[in-house]
C-alpha cells in the first residue's frame, strides 16, 4: 500500500518530486527520467506512470535552468523510442504463441487477421496518436506487435511520434511551465494531462463501436 500511495502522490506532484531529485542528486535526474519514460512505454503491464505531466515539468525546470533542455530531450525521445520497441517485440513474440490457438474462446485467428489488417492501415497513425493518451500508448505498440505490423513501418512512426509527443510537449512545459498562472493552477493541469486525453479516446472508442454496429447487417 505505501509503494501504491508514493506512485499516486508522485504522478499528482510530480513536479515536486522532479525538483527534489533534481536538487539531490543532480545529473542522475536524466537515468530516473529514461527509467520512467522506457518502463510506461515498454511494460505493458505499467501504464499509469507519469507521461505527458512528466515531459511538460520537465520542460518547465529546463526553463528554469535545473536540467538542460537538450540533453533532457534526447534522453526522453531515447527512451520513448526504445520503450515502444521493446513492448512491439514483446507483443510480436507473444501474438503467434496466443493466436494458433485456433479455437480459443478469448483469441483466435479471425482476430488475428482483424487486428493485423488494421494495423497495416491505421497503424501509422494509431502509434503517433497513442502517444498523447496515458494508458493507451503503453498497449498500442504492444497490440501493433502483436497484430504483426511490418516492424519498419511500425519502427517509422514510432520515432515520428516520439519526436512530436516529447518536443511538443516539453517545448511547451519550457516556455509556459514558469508563468505565475500555470504555477497556481499546475495540479489541475496535471490532472488534465491525465483524463482529458483518456477521456477523448474513450469517446473515440464509444462513436468507433456506434458506427461498427450501425454498419453491421441487420439479421
Amino acid at each position: 500500500m505505501e509503494i501504491i500511495s508514493f506512485l499516486i502522490d508522485f504522478i499528482l506532484h510530480v513536479d515536486k518530486h522532479l525538483q527534489e531529485f533534481v536538487i539531490a542528486y543532480g545529473p542522475w535526474v536524466y537515468a530516473l527520467l529514461f527509467v520512467i519514460v522506457f518502463v510506461e512505454t515498454g511494460v505493458v503491464v505499467m501504464p499509469f506512470l507519469p507521461g505527458d505531466s512528466l515531459l511538460f515539468i520537465v520542460g518547465a525546470l529546463c526553463g528554469m535552468g535545473l536540467m538542460s533542455f537538450p540533453i533532457a530531450c534526447a534522453v526522453l525521445i531515447a527512451a520513448a523510442i526504445l520503450g515502444d520497441q521493446c513492448n512491439f517485440s514483446i507483443g510480436r513474440y507473444l501474438g503467434p504463441k496466443v493466436f494458433q490457438w485456433e479455437d480459443s474462446r478469448f483469441f483466435n485467428k479471425k482476430a488475428f487477421n482483424q487486428a493485423h489488417a488494421f494495423y497495416e492501415r491505421y497503424g501509422g497513425v494509431t502509434v503517433i496518436l497513442a502517444r498523447f493518451m496515458p494508458f493507451i500508448r503503453t498497449f498500442a505498440p504492444f497490440v501493433a506487435g502483436v497484430a504483426d505490423m511490418n516492424r519498419g513501418r511500425f519502427t517509422l512512426f514510432n520515432v515520428v511520434g516520439a519526436l512530436i509527443w516529447v518536443l511538443g510537449i516539453a517545448t511547451a512545459g519550457y516556455f509556459f511551465g514558469n508563468l505565475p498562472f500555470v504555477r497556481q493552477h499546475l495540479d489541475k493541469i496535471i490532472w488534465g494531462l491525465i483524463l482529458v486525453p483518456g477521456l477523448i479516446a474513450i469517446f473515440g472508442a464509444w462513436r468507433a463501436g456506434r458506427a461498427e454496429k450501425a454498419a453491421a447487417p441487420q439479421t
